[in-house]
């Protein structure tokens, strides 16, 4: 058998290596054209992409966000976070693209890591639900029949009664000369952990009861804290201890709440209520609740995802807002004048006490709590939004696996948008000079309940929360600073919402008719 020559052997070779290597270019070009046009970003290394270059600057990831991202890659950019995506905002007019311009698109959840999963009961829940009918059906049972107005107003008395016992707290606190100092934060957050627990169960609980449901729930929501292995996934053999943890808590906190879910059952099923108990709850919706063609209701461990869910949403977003905001009418003594002459002038001589009916005809006291929620939104970012299809937004791509994520500070102080943005005045609404719609959909310029179609649906509550906490506050008592004549610092922290970096502690000096 001859052997091929030379020639005829390399003529061969190309016949088959050419169409090869056009084969491999074209394949080359092909995924490059398909490759997403994300927004800007730093440059990252292999696999982690830039989540040591985050981890290892020093500062919080907000800080980061603020001080090195936003002033070098503009109002939109990327950050590879090991496995994860994340497209920042840092611009009113992108959020109001993505969120109202494009709401239905951008209104679904990303992949939750499985510490998540397990306290969400894989996405039960109206803030982690995937967009779809599950979400509808849980967000419609809240909002329709626990967080409408009528139903707000249903639990008013239970409002009265817990502003009764802060003021009560704080006064015990102060001291029998009634002059201070003390803690802010936890009075505020104690009342509004005691109303929504009510709210939630059907009956009232006493103080200790109260302390031990705290207690659980914020071990909850530390153990909630991202870790590396929520970025590498290929790192999660090396937490199994962290694992553990989690469980262990999930468990406790199961044990802990179960019971009270079967002491509001048996009260309905026996038709008898304790002494403490309400003729309705945010439990009593759930019962008989069928989500995405389902024959029963939600199990034991659903209601004890759901029911926290309700708590731990309303209490820190809106106890970190007022202690942010005493902390505000202390620097601004004149805001602090102001606030409690409107409310003098709404009660008069009569000595009642400030109630939720007043609130609107007092409109220095909602400028107050507008302008608290502009400088000092509950959190630094808005839950995580993504796109249930391909999309674009502001000319780039942003894929499915994407996390969308929205910088708020950015769009409350933007010099653009807000006269003098750093200056804490509320007369900027009082006097019509400027405003705002906190929902965002008639034009973003704060959003401190998020927007669109995955907003707050708590947001009507909480405001009556605010409003009445803050008017009572400066009813009952003057404040000051503690130690007298202190500067209040207003850096802030990153504790599940944005708390003040040092707590604030302040002196109480009661107002004469509140004696």
């Amino acid at each position: 058998m001859a052997m091929p020559s030379s020639s005829s052997f390399i003529s061969s070779y190309y016949t088959l290596i050419f169409p090869f290597l056009a084969a491999v270019i074209f394949l080359s070009f092909s995924k490059r054209k398909r490759r997403p046009n994300l927004p800007p970003g730093p440059p990252g290394w292999p696999i982690v992409g830039n989540l040591f270059q985050v981890s290892r600057s020093g500062k919080p990831f907000f800080q980061y966000v603020d001080e090195v991202l936003r002033p070098n890659y503009g109002p939109i950019f990327t950050l590879k976070m090991g496995a994860r995506t994340l497209i920042v905002l840092t611009d009113a007019d992108l959020a109001h693209e993505a969120f109202i311009e494009k709401g239905a698109t951008f209104a679904t959840r990303p992949a939750e890591n499985p510490t998540r999963a397990i306290f969400s009961c894989n996405k039960f829940t109206v803030n982690a639900a995937l967009y779809g009918p599950v979400w509808r059906s849980l967000r419609r049972n809240m909002v329709q029949n626990m967080l409408g107005s009528g139903r707000v107003k249903e639990f008013r008395r239970l409002r009265e009664s817990s502003m009764n016992t802060l003021v009560a707290r704080i006064r015990a606190e102060a001291g029998e000369n009634g002059e201070g100092p003390v803690w802010v934060l936890q009075n505020a957050r104690f009342a509004f952990f005691r109303i929504l627990l009510a709210m939630c169960f059907g009956f009232e609980m006493d103080d200790d009861t109260v302390d031990e449901m705290d207690r659980v729930l914020k071990s909850v929501l530390m153990v909630l804290d991202p870790r590396i292995d929520d970025f590498l996934p290929i790192l999660r053999p090396f937490f199994l201890k962290q694992r553990n943890r989690a469980a262990a808590v999930r468990k406790e906190q199961v044990d802990a709440i179960v019971p009270l879910i079967k002491r509001r059952r048996r009260m309905l099923q026996d038709h008898v209520l304790d002494p403490k108990a309400m003729s309705f709850s945010y439990l009593d919706t759930l019962f008989e609740l069928r989500v995405d063609g389902r024959d029963s209701g939600p199990s034991d461990p659903e209601l004890v995802t759901l029911v926290s869910e309700f708590v731990n949403g309303g209490t820190d977003t809106t106890a970190t807002a007022v202690e942010w905001g005493i902390a505000q009418l202390i620097a601004n003594p004149e805001v602090q004048g102001n606030l409690y002459a409107e409310v003098a002038a709404v009660v008069g001589g009569s000595g009642r006490k400030i109630g939720e009916e007043d609130v609107e005809s007092m409109p220095y006291l909602q400028a107050v709590v507008k302008e608290i929620l502009r400088k000092h939104p509950p959190t630094y970012f808005t839950l995580s939004h993504a796109v249930t299809e391909p999309a674009t937004l502001g000319g780039y791509d942003v894929p499915t696996d994407a996390s969308v994520e929205v910088f708020l500070p950015a769009i409350g102080e933007d010099p653009r948008i807000w006269s003098d943005p750093g200056r804490f005045e509320p007369g900027r609404f009082a006097s019509g000079r400027e405003e705002a719609d906190i929902t965002g959909v008639t034009g973003v310029k704060m959003l401190p309940f998020g927007g669109g179609r995955r907003i707050c649906p708590g947001l009507g509550l909480a405001s009556v929360h605010l409003h009445l906490m803050m008017a009572r506050m400066v009813q009952e008592f003057e404040w000051s600073a503690f130690p007298p004549a202190a500067e209040i610092d207003f850096e802030g922290r990153m504790a599940f919402t944005v708390v003040m970096k040092h707590s604030l502690r302040a002196i109480v000096k009661p107002r004469p008719q509140s004696r």
